[in-house]
């Protein structure tokens, strides 16, 4: 693929991640059919799984690799059906997600909301220069700061992502520690 097919495939799936946000914030209907079937946990377990992509679609440097999985990551939280029941902890945990998108947006919270884009930009950065330490510790402080936020804002409901976050944790340890042994991978300064 050429690098201009590139960055404009990549840039139709960035594009279309933001319709994405836009659609999901704005649309109650939307929103509501969305969260019924992120309480599949299932969708919990898969979405830091799209962090390998992203890493190394990075890697080679592939803008449409990059937002195509963005975009999976991000739509992944309605691919499942919803289920038939909820454990209490899943749905406590739920009804405060809602509430924190849905409530006023105050400047604190834009604030700390800002580290969601700040997590993708560091670790696409971390992983266009190939810089391992770098790329693990953004990758361990996002897993370890979304279970405190979680824990934090939400009480013991937050705990509910917990062994989501560890498992998703350590499959990108793991998948990211098989790719530089098993690949010759050159650091770009």
């Amino acid at each position: 693929m050429t690098k201009k097919m590139d960055f404009m495939l990549g840039s139709i799936s960035a594009l279309a991640t933001v319709v994405f946000i836009i659609l999901f914030m704005t649309n109650d209907a939307f929103f509501n059919w969305a969260f019924a079937r992120h309480h599949n946990v299932l969708s919990w377990y898969i979405r830091p799984i799209f962090i390998i992509p992203i890493v190394l679609f990075a890697f080679k440097k592939s803008l449409t690799g990059i937002f195509a999985s963005v975009f999976g990551l991000f739509t992944s939280m309605f691919w499942f059906p919803a289920p038939a029941a909820s454990s209490p902890q899943v749905l406590s945990f739920l009804a405060f997600e809602m509430e924190y998108l849905k409530g006023v947006w105050t400047t604190p919270k834009i604030l700390m909301s800002l580290s969601v884009p700040i997590f993708f930009i560091a670790l696409i950065i971390a992983a266009w220069k190939r810089n391992w330490k770098w790329l693990l510790g953004v990758v361990i402080a996002a897993a370890l700061l979304k279970v405190l936020w979680s824990v934090v804002f939400s009480g013991e409901a937050g705990m509910s992502i917990l062994k989501p976050a560890i498992a998703g944790l350590v499959l990108c340890i793991g998948a990211f520690y098989y790719y530089k042994k098993h690949h010759k991978v050159k650091k770009n300064k």
